[in-house]
This record gives structure tokens, sequence and C-alpha cells, in this order.
């Protein structure tokens, strides 16, 4: 017989295209750029691969999860992975029943697998949740069973007046359980096919409300949508699911997926403080972190809330008004506009910066945890002011920030 030999065999690590959402987290933790993507899929190299897990926890929906056992001359290449609608099956690799070894996953103190090594460079937040953090549920619904929410509210949160037009969507889920906690978020499957004739991918939308709903003791969420009428480059473009939601009446049904998310989680510890870095519609999770410390204030005794929020002008910014209308003494609210007339430009960054006094110390404090959400160009001017804002104090950011990943404790989402 010419059966392979068991040297020949290797567990080819697969994304699966159907659960997928494209969300990019895959690629940006991946230690050893073995994670590619086009317009169509995202997919991984097996001449890069080392099967080191680091991009299995972070995935929301677990795609990301997938193997199969092949000859390694006939290991699925990136061309073909491209084209795929659906994962082979396992029929059509090599020798399911020839066993495969792969190199073990690091321990954590707790026994579990760790996903990622902590002090990694490669990966920007942490990919565990917050030690205190209520355990989430995820991917309750998928794309062929998605759940049908119905719309009760589409409120415009920018300016009349600003060419940004953010919406604050309300999806209300009647009887059916869809348990989620602040921090993560859902997938909208828009109607209607694309040009290749096939379904539009699934969009992801942070939830902005928290766990107990948009409005409390109802089966409901929020979301914050930004209706997308350019593109990176300026030039005009109709976003496929953006426009469809921020079109939607009062009334319509909208298919959801989800939840998705296990690590960008707020913490239940009574004295934790959160601070709290976001531009646009990043700050749809701060949202609902910050309602959350609201309705619960009575039991987060001394915990501290500072938000740090960027837009490009005042009428730009989502919910300005019921932002401004919080009490200082439970939340620290700082702006900064980026384009704002007669004045010069201020981004999230230089907030901290001017703050470096009050930071440093929360730095110091083992209860603090920071997130950061929005557009991914904020990520180096973020890092680089916590550096200088912990370098003003006599501090050194690179130590400090690996020990708020390996605790959990520094979080980013951006897109």
């Amino acid at each position: 017989m010419n059966a392979p030999l068991p040297g020949d065999i290797i567990k080819q690590h697969l994304i699966d295209p159907e659960i997928c959402i494209r969300c990019n987290t895959c690629e940006e933790t991946c230690p050893v750029d073995a994670i590619t993507h086009d317009s169509r899929n995202y997919v991984v190299n097996a001449d890069v691969c080392n099967a080191c897990r680091a991009c299995i926890s972070p995935c929301p929906t677990g795609a990301i999860d997938n193997w199969r056992n092949v000859i390694r001359s006939e290991a699925y290449g990136i061309e073909e992975q491209l084209t795929w609608d659906v994962l082979p099956s396992e029929a059509t690799a090599a020798a399911p029943h020839v066993a495969v070894v792969l190199p073990p996953a690091p321990l954590t103190e707790a026994g579990d697998a760790a996903p990622v090594i902590a002090g990694s460079n490669t990966v920007l937040g942490s990919v565990r949740p917050p030690a205190s953090a209520a355990r989430p549920c995820v991917n309750l619904f998928t794309h062929k069973s998605p759940i049908l929410a119905t719309v009760v509210g589409n409120f415009r949160v920018t300016d009349v007046a600003a060419d940004s037009d953010t919406h604050h969507i309300v999806l209300d889920f009647g009887s059916t359980p869809f348990p989620v906690l602040e921090g993560q978020s859902i997938g909208i499957l828009t109607p209607g096919i694309d040009a290749n004739d096939r379904a539009h991918y699934v969009r992801q939308y942070s939830i902005a409300s928290p766990r107990d709903g948009e409005r409390p003791g109802y089966n409901n969420l929020s979301i914050t949508v930004k209706r997308v009428t350019v593109d990176h480059a300026g030039e005009p473009v109709r976003g496929v699911c953006s426009n469809y939601l921020c079109d939607l009446r009062k009334g319509d049904a909208v298919k959801v997926i989800g939840p998705f998310g296990n690590t960008f989680l707020m913490p239940n510890h009574p004295g934790s403080h959160l601070i709290m870095i976001c531009t646009g519609t990043g700050s749809a999770p701060m949202r609902a972190m910050t309602e959350r410390r609201r309705r619960q204030r009575d039991q987060f005794g001394k915990g501290r809330l500072l938000l740090f929020f960027g837009a490009r002008t005042k009428a730009e910014l989502p919910y300005f008004g019921p932002l401004t209308g919080l009490p200082k003494d439970f939340i620290d609210t700082n702006l900064a506009f980026s384009r704002a007339p007669t004045q010069p430009k201020r981004y999230v960054q230089d907030l901290l910066r001017e703050r470096a006094d009050d930071i440093a110390p929360l730095l110091r404090d083992a209860n603090t945890h920071i997130y950061v959400c929005g557009l991914k160009g904020m990520e180096d001017g973020v890092m680089q002011a916590l550096d200088d804002v912990t370098g003003k104090h006599g501090g050194a950011w690179e130590p400090l920030w690996q020990l708020f990943k390996a605790e959990g404790r520094f979080h980013v989402e951006t897109y």
C-alpha cells in the first residue's frame, strides 16, 4: 500500500467562510502573519501557520477553530481557500484516522490553554476578559438560524447639520432570550445579494446598551450606526448595511446573529476604574458600560470613570447632549475635536497627555481597566500618549502595558 507516512500528514488550520464575519481579529492577532484576506474570505497559509492557537480565543464566532488532516504536499493553498463558500468536508481530506500531534499550547495558572503568550508585542490588547467579568453567551444564533428582531426606535444622534449621519437603533427580540453583556457585538444580515449573486457578508456592530437592555426590563438592545457615504479614499460609496440600518423604520424586522465577543467585557469588581478612549461609533461599548455603571452606581463604590472621546466637530459627536448631561461626580468626560472652527486640532491622545497627573496614579492601580475603541489610526497615538504619561511620572509604559494585557485589563477594538 502507498499510504502516506505519519510525517507526511499535517493538521491544517482553516477558517469557516460560512461563519466568519470578516472582523479582522484573527489577522491582527496572529503572531506569525499566517492569516490574510481578500474581499471574499479570510484564509490561513499552511506554510506559515505553526498551530500556536493565538487566534482561537479572540475570534468572536469560532469560525477560526477548524482543522483538517491533509497530506503536506496537498495542503489547501491560499488561492484555493479564497474561492471557498464552505469548508471542504472531512471526507475530502487525507486520512482522518492518522494521529497528528500538535505542539501543546502554554497553560495559564488556572490550567486553561493560554490563547497567546502574555507579553507578545503582536497583540495590542488583552485576549482574556477581566477576572471579574460576567461569563458571556456567544453564537446563540448563526447565519443558518438567525433571530428576527423588531426595530422599536431609530434616532439620529449627531447634529442634523453635520455631515456625519449617525443613528441609535433599538432592536427588540420579543419573547426569545438574547442575553448580552457590555462590550459584546451582534451581526446584521442585510437583505439582497451582492454583485456576485451571493448574500451580503454580515456586518458587526457593538452593542450600545447595558445587559438589562436599552429600556430596563425589556428584551432589547441598541447599536450605534454611522451611515457610510464615502470610502477610505474619499470616493462616493453607499455602505450596504449602514444605509440599510439607518433607513429602517419602527416595526421593521431585522435578521440578527450572535452575540459575539468574550474578552472586551467590563469588570464587575465594585472598586474598578474604567479609562475609556474612543472615537465616533467606537463610543457604543463605552455607552453600554457607562449606563451599566449609572444604573448600578451604588454598587461600584469609589470606582472612577474617565472618558476620552474624539470627533471632528461637536456636531459630529454622537450622543453629545446626553453625554454632557451626566453628573460630573459620576463620569470625568474629556472631549477632543480635530476640525473645530477657529480652534487647533486636538485628538484623544492630546487629552490623555493633558490629564497625565490624574491618569498616572490610575495606571499604577491594579483595579484600573483601559478600553480603546474606534478608528484603527488612533492606536499608535494612544499608545504613545500612555508612554508619555507614564514617562512623565517616572515609569515605563512597556512593562506596564504587558501587565495590563496579561491581567485582562487593556482591551482594544479598532476598525
